[in-house]
């Protein structure tokens, strides 16, 4: 048995969807990956706000307390995964009261449980978070399939990127990282 080649984990790096993104959940995405493994992958898209629900009310749906101005936690669809379900991407500067937490590196982690939200509330959370509900999944092979198709760009993720620009600036900011404009990008494409 091989063990996989690990050398191109994906893991806290971003997806940028490129313009021929054949699924419209995906069109203009970018997806920072939580977890890249040869069984699976799953991320958050980043820059899908929704429009319909805010943090604030977010929090007075679940009956939970605030102190003071809540914060400006967007709010975002993740991806088409379990929607009813919500992990908040966050700063490391946060640790997650027991094991409920996942740290994706030095400088980011993701908490799925009520207590991050409690916390983001009363102002003890993360100097920096989101919010998203569902997640993108991929099943073993599928999302290094697509990255060869073509349909994806991967980038490094940095904490500006991430979680001071507009969600609606995301997808240019994350392909001048790369140094390409969005106006040079094409759906078509060769491979050699």
């Amino acid at each position: 048995m091989t063990m996989p080649d690990l050398a191109h984990d994906l893991t806290g790096k971003l997806l940028i969807a490129m313009p021929g993104m054949e699924d419209p959940r995906f069109a203009g995405a970018v997806v920072f990956i939580c977890v890249h493994s040869p069984g699976q992958s799953m991320g958050l898209i980043i820059n899908n706000r929704m429009e319909d629900i805010t943090f604030t009310e977010m929090m007075e749906q679940l009956e939970i307390a605030r102190r003071g101005t809540p914060p400006d936690v967007p709010v975002c669809f993740g991806g088409p995964v379990e929607l009813r379900r919500g992990f908040v991407l966050h700063s490391s500067d946060y640790k997650p009261r027991g094991e409920d937490g996942l740290r994706i590196d030095h400088r980011f982690a993701m908490t799925a449980t009520l207590d991050i939200l409690e916390d983001i509330a009363a102002g003890r959370g993360p100097q920096r978070a989101l919010l998203a509900l569902g997640y993108s999944g991929w099943g073993e092979g599928q999302l290094d399939a697509e990255i060869q198709r073509n349909d994806w760009l991967t980038a490094d993720a940095t904490l500006e990127l991430v979680f001071d620009i507009a969600p609606e600036r995301k997808w240019e900011a994350a392909l001048e990282s790369l140094g390409v404009s969005s106006l040079t990008l094409s759906s078509e494409a060769g491979h050699a």
